[in-house]
This record gives C-alpha cells, sequence and structure tokens, in this order.
C-alpha cells in the first residue's frame, strides 16, 4: 500500500509540475512592491486629474553626493514642473527638535529625515539637471510635495501646515485644475507661473526627461510593478543564446506572453516579445516587435529598489520589462 501511495505522490507532483505550473507566483510572496506600486499609482492618477505626463523612478546627478539620486514621480503640465515624494507611513507622525519625522512602530521609534527639505532639494537639483541639458525654465516652475497616501497616517499638526505636504484627505480630495496645473492642491500651496509654458518648451522637458536615466520597471502578474535594475537573465545554454539579442543597448522593453504548448506534453515554453530600441523616436509600432520562445523556467535576475538582495524571477511570472537606455 505505501508503494502505491508513494507512486501516487510522485505521479501527482509530476502531473503537477508539467501542467499546473505555478507561474512562479511563489516567488512573490516575500516581494514588498508596495513603494513601487504606489509611484506609479499616484502618477496615473496625476496624469488623469491634470493632463501632462508623469515619470516614475528617475535618477538624476546629485552634486552634493557625487551619485544619481531617486526620484519618486516628476509631473510636467502645461503650467509647472512638479517632484512628489511618496510616504507610505502609517501611525501618529510627528516632527522633532531638528525638523525630522518620527514614527513609532512597536516601541520603536523610526526616523524620517524631513522630507519636505528633501523634496525641496530634488526640487533644486532637477531644474539644475534641466538647464544643463539645455531647457530654461521661468522662475518658480519647478516645486516639490510630499504625498501621504496611506489611510492609516495620521500627520501631526505642524506636518499639515506644511504647504508641500499633501495628507490622505487632501490626496482623495484631489480635483482637476481646469488651468492645466496643480497650484489649487491646497490654497496658497504654490505660487509658480503664472502663465502657460510655451509648447516648444514643454515638448523640450518631455524629450530630456523620456531619455534621463532612470530605474528599470520590472511588471508582474498580479499587477505588481518592481523599480531597480535588470541584471540578467539565467537559463539553458541553447535559451540563453537567444536571449543574447535582448541587450539594453538594443531593446528598450519586451513582454512575457503566455506559454505555449510543447510537444502536446505540457505548457514548456514562453514567447517573448521585443522592441528594438530607437533613440530618434519615443514608442513602438505593433509591426516593429519582434519574437523570440525559450523555456518557461528561464530566470530574470533583478536587483529591486530599496533590497539589499537581488532577486530572481521565472519568466512565468513576469508580465514585461522596461529597460532604461
Amino acid at each position: 500500500m505505501w508503494v502505491e501511495i508513494l507512486c501516487g505522490l510522485v505521479a501527482y507532483k509530476l502531473i503537477r509540475t508539467i501542467f499546473f505550473s505555478d507561474d512562479g507566483l511563489d516567488q512573490l510572496a516575500d516581494l514588498d512592491s508596495s513603494h513601487s506600486d504606489l509611484c506609479f499609482a499616484v502618477a496615473s492618477r496625476l496624469e488623469k486629474l491634470y493632463g501632462g505626463r508623469c515619470f516614475v523612478g528617475l535618477r538624476i546627478p546629485d552634486p552634493d553626493a557625487g551619485a544619481r539620486q531617486h526620484v519618486d514621480v516628476v509631473l510636467v503640465t502645461k503650467r509647472e514642473v512638479m517632484v512628489v515624494a511618496i510616504k507610505n507611513l502609517s501611525g501618529f507622525v510627528e516632527v522633532d527638535k531638528d525638523g525630522n519625522w518620527y514614527t513609532e512602530k512597536k516601541r520603536k521609534q523610526e526616523v524620517i529625515p524631513n522630507p519636505v527639505l528633501e523634496v525641496n532639494r530634488i526640487a533644486t537639483n532637477l531644474q539644475s539637471y534641466l538647464e544643463q541639458r539645455g531647457a530654461t525654465l521661468p522662475n518658480g516652475i519647478v516645486s516639490g510635495r510630499v504625498v501621504l497616501p496611506n489611510p492609516n497616517c495620521r500627520p501631526s499638526y505642524t506636518i499639515n501646515l506644511q504647504p508641500e505636504v499633501i495628507s490622505h484627505d487632501q490626496w482623495n480630495d484631489l480635483k482637476a485644475d481646469t488651468k492645466g496645473g496643480v497650484s489649487t492642491w491646497i490654497k496658497g500651496a504654490f505660487s509658480g507661473s503664472k502663465s502657460d509654458i510655451q509648447d516648444s518648451l514643454l515638448q523640450n522637458l518631455y524629450s530630456i526627461l523620456s531619455t534621463s536615466p532612470m530605474w528599470d520597471r520590472l511588471e508582474l502578474k498580479g499587477d505588481k510593478n518592481v523599480l531597480g535594475e535588470f541584471m540578467e537573465f539565467k537559463g539553458r545554454h541553447e535559451d540563453m543564446q537567444l536571449l543574447k539579442k535582448l541587450k539594453r543597448s538594443k531593446v528598450s522593453r519586451f513582454i512575457i506572453q503566455k506559454s505555449t504548448l510543447f510537444g502536446g506534453f505540457g505548457r514548456s515554453r514562453v514567447q517573448i516579445l521585443y522592441s528594438p530600441r530607437d533613440y530618434r523616436a519615443e514608442g513602438t509600432s505593433s509591426s516593429e516587435w519582434k519574437e523570440i520562445s525559450v523555456k518557461q523556467y528561464t530566470e530574470i535576475v533583478f536587483h529591486p529598489l530599496q533590497s539589499k538582495k537581488v532577486k530572481k524571477f521565472k519568466l512565468s511570472s513576469v508580465a514585461s520589462v522596461t529597460l532604461s537606455a
């Protein structure tokens, strides 16, 4: 009897592996994509409310640190350029004597370096970067905001008084500004340029930011987004030879499609559609997509932002990857 049970378990695992792959979703259990997901959610809402374009995960030069500086979201409209820092804080948030914020969790204090000072510093660096790349900006057109989107965040009165801070309630109450800007988020919060940006400058800003260094984007099944750095593929030799075509210098994005039947014996391969990088134009027409097919257990090695460890993802758990130039 025990032999029959053992054989049954082996057969079950074999059939489950071949016919009912988990698509690598077990790899996502310990993955924290909350911050990246919030960045894209905030960017999407801002574009719907105010038009213009949002750029997520930019990496601009930081002259003080001598390195690149992460920017959550930059919104460019006809009236302003806004740097948005997203703080997914919960619980009571207070300000200490040095102006830094802090929360207490499980009797342990977490200190957050003054987000308002930080976002204003990023806004200053962004303006310098844009001007270095040839954009002549009107005075006061670049500003910073700190968004607190977590409904469980309870900022202190001192924090709420700061015009750069957008609490959860204020974020929920945002309405479209018919003037095409976000100056009216909170009354008196911003006193920037009163005139629209010239179309030529607006297009120049779009061009500069769309070609600026930014984090790679890994889109996973289950509506998860991860910002970070694509490292390499891992897989069998024959698949690795095909995947040599997907070099950063040659490809801007690739999409993972459903597994295909192979030899009539379960799902074993995935289709990868990829678009050759075109530095002269944005976007890719459907006629430009090319295709390769590899084993579904081929892996992507990716270093998520704000993580000390590199992670591996099965291609079957990935929806798409966007590569920075």
